[in-house]
């Protein structure tokens, strides 16, 4: 399932980066740091390579 805002995409890659080793898992923070525990790499990389045109810079939650 691909990314439905910017700032989902942008966490995901932070949190993705943190997986690999790339940075340092302490310090994400919010959104991240939720990915980061709950998502496998591979769910992470689907998230974090959707292409960002059109995608609004944040999604509501009010809908749910």
């Amino acid at each position: 399932m691909p990314a439905q805002s910017k700032a989902q995409q942008r966490a995901a890659g932070a949190a993705l980066s943190a997986k690999r080793g790339d940075t340092k898992v302490g310090d994400l923070r919010g959104a991240s740091k939720d990915m980061y525990d709950s998502m496998t790499e591979e769910e992470l990389e689907d998230y974090a390579s959707t292409d960002l045109d059109g995608l609004p810079e944040h999604v509501d939650d009010d809908d749910d």
